[in-house]
């Protein structure tokens, strides 16, 4: 299912940096870099780069909107859309892949790397999108999506467990983790030895940075979270020991062992917090969703971060309403 992120009026509360005047493109060591995809608001969805001898992969794609800034982030770094080999995208949601699509034909040498279950959405995007209306309704997915064009099945690439992608000699490993989505894949980059995440590794919005720590917190978006899915994809994230993971929401985050033993421990709240309001009848979604902010809030707080709680919760408000609508679908799967 789509994920339509970030409040409404969220750019009210950008201060520090406004839409503008916001450094678009982020470079980190091993010629891997971040482009926001200003998909809703800013840093909200990063687009990610790795570069090898003149040669790309796209990791995630945003919206049909966020080839533009994907070319002139090329264009920045001296390259060409004729320099994509790969896109490659964690999972199928359409602010992971919704830009898929435009991009590859774009991109015209590229190949899609997508997991196996995600194969057939690309190829007649049809299903995926009827599903996402019935959600969100025609406008909306209009609004933010555009129109999702189909890719021909010769240029996919489908993404098993263990598959290597070869960009210009850097290795680009393929694991399935499921958990948030049973579509979601990782990427293992070999010579960095750090990890693209998308959405298993969940959630650092940037404006909750202190002290030079990241903030980090789960995503259970519907309609397929599995929380013992997550637990052993974060272990198998983990096993590689990376330096980083460079998650789509948003970008690169450290001190990834204590990230990885706390979002076992907030997947294991999210679940008691379910639970507790199982047999809630009709308020069971939104008493949910008031758990899940006492708990994001105590989070923030034990966290050292000194925003304003207001701010926090806008920040996390379509978070919040996703995560509780996904262990609401969960609740019902256990029954």
């Amino acid at each position: 299912m789509a994920q339509a992120r970030g409040g409404g009026n969220y750019n009210r509360h950008l201060s520090r940096k406004g839409k503008n005047d916001m450094q678009a493109l982020s470079r980190f060591d091993h010629d891997i870099y971040a482009v926001d995809a200003g998909y809703v608001r800013p840093l909200l969805a990063a687009i990610h780069l790795i570069v090898e001898q003149g040669r790309v992969a796209i990791v995630d794609t945003g919206t049909m909107d966020s080839l533009a800034p994907t070319l002139e982030a090329l264009s920045a770094l001296g390259l060409s859309a004729e320099s994509v080999d790969y896109v490659v995208l964690t999972h199928i949601h359409l602010d992971h892949a919704g830009g898929a699509g435009v991009m590859m034909r774009a991109f015209v040498n590229a190949r899609l790397v997508v997991h196996p279950r995600g194969v057939r959405h690309m190829v007649d995007p049809s299903q995926l999108m009827a599903g996402v209306t019935s959600v969100y309704g025609a406008d909306e997915v209009r609004r933010l999506y555009g129109e999702i064009l189909p890719i021909g099945a010769q240029r996919i690439i489908p993404a098993t467990h263990g598959l290597s992608v070869d960009l210009a000699g850097r290795e680009l490993l393929c694991l399935d983790t499921p958990g948030h989505a049973r579509h979601h894949l990782c990427l293992l980059d070999g010579k960095s030895g750090n990890i693209f995440a998308g959405d298993i590794f969940g959630l650092s919005y940037r404006e909750l940075d202190t002290d030079g720590r990241q903030f980090i917190f789960p995503t259970t978006t519907p309609v397929q979270f599995d929380p013992q899915a997550m637990h052993a994809s974060l272990d198998l994230v983990m096993s590689y020991r990376p330096q980083f993971v460079y998650l789509t929401h948003y970008s690169q985050v450290g001190d990834t062992a204590a990230k990885a033993a706390r979002l076992h421990e907030l997947v294991d709240a999210h679940v008691r917090i379910a639970r507790r309001e199982q047999s809630a009848g009709s308020d069971r979604q939104s008493r949910i969703r008031a758990g899940l902010t006492q708990l994001l809030l105590e989070e923030v707080r034990r966290f050292g971060c000194r925003l304003p709680t207001d701010q926090v919760v806008e920040i996390f408000a379509t978070d919040l309403d996703l995560n509780a609508q996904g262990l609401t679908v969960w609740l019902d799967s256990q029954a």
